[in-house]
């Protein structure tokens, strides 16, 4: 069953669909006659292109073209794993021999196999994830052009340019295991980003803005992109650092969703079973305040973590990860809830569409409700301690003084403790960023440590 009935226009993946799918079950049947007790495959294709133009000249256009097999076998509680990207029937036969070879030699595991036969996915919906651009590379090329012009005339401060991008990619994939089932994916993704160099008494500072959506008619316009990017760069011109203090932070959406992030992370299977989380043992515990649901919706349509199963070919469905700021569950796969002694939570590959719903206002909303405070909208660097909670990271951002932008700020470093941070979750803003797997808006805190001058 594939994930879509919307009609397809030429030159589409979905005519290969057939084709993956014989290859996919040549595979598991190979594995079984090899002597593999179960077994699991995918095969996927993808292409799409990708145009970069730079100060008006084109810089890039690349074409990219991807397929691959990979097969999964189980002797027991023995696995092995094995992937080609050669779709020749010797190829085929070669990488399930070699699954199979690896699998006599690896020791065996008590929480290897396939997911319970009963949770496989049975209904199929379209989620209108499918939506071809009719696009060709000249007809994006004046795309690309036309953002970075719109960028490049919004300010004369303007003063030099990384370049506009326009993409498009399609992508199938056919997934099989030895209970039968055998289910595709077909979607598309498209985007357009700009990112541009502002200057002022020879200072620089360089800011970007995208757009991305499954179609195309979704985006947001050359000229809002453009001009969003120019407008933020602009708008860095003359930070300046802050004193070390404590202080309210509110991190803007496309930021607020890594912290969102962290918290998948601290309850996904593998951190938890490795002992390597600061939120053990934390379900029906509060870990945000009151009021704060977070939840998944796996069913939304043309929604970037859309799907009717998981990697593992387990139902997807709707369920809160967080209720009233109590954690409900975790998220799992099949081999991870194993080794805890629980059930998967149909998470193999991940969450879908995992959505923190607004308590509060827009961004300025928010910055109102703080007041004096930061907020940040940039990060750098990696210091998140997941074991321990600690957060430490580079920041830029704005000063914000009686609900207002006061002046753009730079080299600083906000810190504090990924658990004392989500308790103290003031507000979650409206202005939710839609545009990949976690849907939040923005979040304020009450206090972090800013670490500058």
């Amino acid at each position: 069953m594939i994930e879509t009935t919307l009609a397809i226009t030429h030159p589409s993946l979905a005519s290969r669909q057939n084709e993956l799918e014989s290859l996919v079950s040549a595979a598991l049947s190979q594995a079984g006659d090899l002597g593999a007790s179960l077994a699991q495959a995918q095969a996927s294709l993808s292409r799409g292109f990708n145009v970069t133009v730079r100060l008006g000249e084109v810089e890039t256009v690349e074409y990219q073209r991807d397929r691959g097999l990979s097969i999964t076998v189980y002797f027991g509680q023995r696995t092995g794993s094995a992937s080609t990207s050669d779709f020749s029937p010797q190829a085929i036969k070669s990488t399930v021999e070699a699954a199979c070879r690896i699998a006599r030699f690896t020791q065996e595991d008590s929480a290897a196999g396939l997911a319970d036969a009963q949770l496989m996915a049975r209904h199929f919906p379209d989620l209108s994830l499918h939506h071809p651009w009719v696009l060709d590379v000249e007809q994006a090329i004046e795309m690309a052009r036309a953002c970075e012009a719109v960028a490049r005339a919004h300010d004369p401060r303007i003063s030099n340019s990384e370049g506009a991008s326009v993409d498009t990619g399609e992508g199938l994939s056919v997934y099989g295991n030895s209970h039968g089932f055998l289910a595709s994916r077909l979607g598309t993704r498209h985007g357009v980003s700009c990112t541009v160099i502002a200057s002022k008494n020879g200072a620089m500072q360089r800011d970007y803005w995208y757009t991305a959506a499954r179609d195309a008619a979704d985006l947001e316009s050359v000229e809002v992109v453009g001009r969003r990017a120019a407008e933020r760069a602009v708008a860095r011109l003359g930070a300046q650092r802050l004193t070390t203090r404590r202080t309210p932070v509110l991190f803007v959406p496309e930021l607020a969703k890594g912290l969102i992030g962290h918290m998948v992370s601290a309850v996904s299977g593998g951190s938890l079973y490795r002992k390597a989380s600061f939120l053990i043992d934390a379900v029906d515990q509060p870990i945000f305040p009151r009021g704060v649901r977070i939840h998944e919706q796996p069913g939304l349509p043309k929604a970037m973590g859309s799907a009717s199963f998981d990697a593992e070919g387990v139902a997807t469905k709707a369920r809160d990860l967080v209720t009233d700021g109590v954690l409900k569950g975790y998220v799992l796969d099949s081999y991870s809830g194993r080794k805890l002694g629980l059930p998967t939570t149909g998470n193999a590959g991940g969450v879908h569409n995992l959505t923190v719903e607004p308590t509060g206002p827009d961004l300025s909303g928010l910055m109102r409700q703080m007041g004096s405070g930061l907020m940040v909208t940039e990060l750098l660097g990696s210091g998140t301690n997941m074991v321990t909670g600690d957060y430490s990271r580079g920041a830029a951002g704005f000063w914000v003084e009686g609900g207002e932008l006061a002046y753009p700020v730079e080299e600083i470093t906000v810190a504090g403790n990924l658990r004392d941070m989500f308790k103290g979750l003031v507000a979650i803003g409206n202005d939710v960023d839609c545009r990949g797997n976690v849907r939040c808006g923005s979040l304020l805190l009450d206090t972090l440590t800013v670490a500058g001058e």
